[in-house]
């Protein structure tokens, strides 16, 4: 996927929630300082409009080792995603499928997922969360490997670490097509280094910084047969993606009587490298 052919597609201008914690945006002694986003996650945050493109029709050029992302089909026998033991006992074991074919991974561990409704959420029930407006990716190079540490035995951690090993994030629409609130992902190759920043929450994120060289992404309308893979980690150090921030935001062109976005996201770690008798 070329600069010019991404150039060449329809896109939205989205407002999306950067972090600035640089002097140089902040203003002189406070002048012309943006006043504090509401929606900060953590400090101050600036929003920021860009391009945002359809992602539709490069869907059979994308990689996860390119991009870090991807735009699959899968159907689920899920009946309520807001019932998180039938999401534990089905959807599980659903996704360690879709993963292994997808990545031809040697072993798959989905451990962790979120609802998210801004309804159900803002009317304070239990377990559901509203969409994260703060662009940011999941895992950094210190809490991936914590998190494999975290779900493994010791020595098959050990063991793990020693070979390449991958977070994914799988993003589902409960009801489609989804318009209000979609999710943007930002083209992992555009994104320098120096652009995220660590930041200890429940454990550490990168919270990420503005830089006109993003290229930002996504998927309009999506369906609930239709999953995005967002590539969160990689230990692989040689040119692949690594790191794919993303975020929610307010389409423009959504109707004004769009429902409120209901999706789900699952964490995957995935391990290459030799099966092991564990």
């Amino acid at each position: 996927m070329d600069n010019q052919l991404a150039k060449e597609l329809f896109h939205v201008e989205g407002s999306l929630l950067y972090l600035t914690d640089r002097v140089e945006e902040r203003g002189t002694a406070g002048l012309h300082e943006p006043p504090p986003d509401p929606a900060d996650w953590p400090g101050r945050s600036r929003r920021y409009t860009v391009p945002i493109r359809d992602a539709r029709p490069l869907i059979t050029a994308l990689s996860l080792d390119r991009q870090g992302f991807v735009l699959v089909r899968s159907q689920t026998a899920v009946t309520n995603f807001y019932d998180k033991h039938e999401v534990r006992a089905v959807y599980y074991p659903e996704l360690e499928r879709l993963i292994k074919y997808t990545t031809g991974a040697t072993k798959v561990v989905v451990f962790t997922h979120d609802v998210r409704s801004i309804l159900k959420a803002r009317a304070g029930e239990q377990g559901v969360r509203e969409p994260v407006a703060p662009v940011h990716n999941d895992y950094t190079i210190k809490s991936a490997p914590e998190h494999v540490r975290e779900l493994l035995d010791a020595d098959e951690a050990d063991e793990r670490l020693k070979h390449r090993f991958v977070e994914i994030n799988v993003w589902r629409p409960i009801r489609g097509p989804v318009q209000s609130t979609p999710l943007a992902v930002c083209d992992s190759r555009s994104i320098a280094q120096n652009d995220l920043v660590p930041t200890n929450l429940k454990h550490e994120v990168y919270m990420v910084r503005f830089s006109p060289r993003h290229r930002w992404f996504y998927f309009p309308a999506m369906e609930a047969n239709e999953v995005l893979l967002i590539k969160g980690f990689d230990s692989m150090e040689d040119g692949r993606a690594r790191f794919t921030a993303h975020a929610a935001f307010e389409d423009p062109t959504a109707p004004a009587s769009a429902p409120a976005r209901e999706s789900i996201e699952a964490r995957v770690l995935v391990f290459y490298g030799p099966c092991l008798n564990v």
